[in-house]
């Protein structure tokens, strides 16, 4: 019993590692906005939708990882 509660922690723990990810992600995206708004300002508004797709689909790459987390601490 205290075998799989330690190991469902520890699975846990490791399935966060992907939230560093997505934060990471969410940086450099931002990142680059400001860069490619500084080079040419008259993209600003096509710049501005692609990033915002851009967080929406490494956000959800975040709540995966989150779920799955979830998953291995309150199932079983």
């Amino acid at each position: 019993m205290i075998m799989t509660e330690s190991a469902k922690l520890i699975g846990a723990g490791l399935a966060t590692i992907g939230l560093s990810g997505v934060g990471t992600g969410i940086g450099t995206l931002f990142g680059s906005l400001v860069t490619g708004i500084a080079r040419n300002p008259s993209l600003t508004n096509e710049l501005f939708r692609y990033t915002l797709i851009g967080f929406a689909l490494t956000e959800a790459i975040g709540l995966f990882a989150l779920m799955v987390v979830f998953l291995l601490l309150f199932t079983f």
